[in-house]
């Protein structure tokens, strides 16, 4: 597979199979997948997004962009969405593939400095496709912490290859929905949505 075509823009942006396995290799643990996600996960991803005009969305884990440009397909403003990669040679790739959005090459865990303060407190949905699953109890609530130094009360959209909720949201203090189910990805994968116990959502 040499790229990925989302949407009705015929731009080739390049699930780049090379460049994602390539970073898969040289880390494993931050990559769900050997391959980009699907443009039917994309696209799903994208409907579950909640923002007022003013507000961004803010992608954590952009890998080569399939999720980033599925967003901008949707009616997301490259202005709009900011993205948080942590492997300089990948935030590169995406500030190419992606014109006119805020890539930051930096640490999702570490949120609170990476993003720029005019955006704390105005992100209407954060996009994880960092495999939270495999990671210590402690660094989930690390991730959830940051995530809501940014975006208080909000939570968060992880997509998973997991059947069940891949993190023990009742110990992170959180509640938790499966929004969506996309059995034609390769693997099928799920989208659930994180929110504090007290922001009504219901597990």
């Amino acid at each position: 597979m040499s790229g990925v075509t989302v949407g009705g823009t015929g731009r080739r942006f390049g699930s780049n199979a090379t460049l994602f396995f390539r970073r898969w290799l040289a880390n494993p643990l931050q990559m769900g997948s050997v391959v980009p996600s699907s443009p039917a996960l994309c696209r799903r991803i994208a409907a579950l997004v909640e923002r007022s005009p003013g507000e961004a969305v803010l992608e954590l884990g952009a890998g080569t962009g399939v999720v980033s440009r599925a967003l901008l397909d949707s009616g997301v403003p490259p202005e709009r969405l900011l993205v948080v990669e942590i492997v300089p040679d990948m935030a590169s790739h995406l500030r190419q593939v992606l014109p006119g959005v805020d890539v930051l090459c930096g640490d999702a865990f570490d949120l609170g400095r990476v993003l720029p303060k005019r955006w704390h407190g105005r992100i209407g949905t954060a996009i994880c496709g960092i495999p939270l699953v495999l990671l210590p109890t402690e660094q989930q609530k690390r991730f959830v912490n940051a995530v809501d130094a940014v975006a208080p009360g909000r939570g968060f959209l992880l997509y998973t290859y997991c059947v069940t909720s891949p993190l023990p949201y009742r110990r992170l203090g959180l509640a938790a929905r499966r929004e969506a189910w996309t059995p034609w990805n390769l693997p099928p994968a799920s989208v659930w949505r994180y929110r504090q116990n007290d922001a009504g959502v219901h597990s």
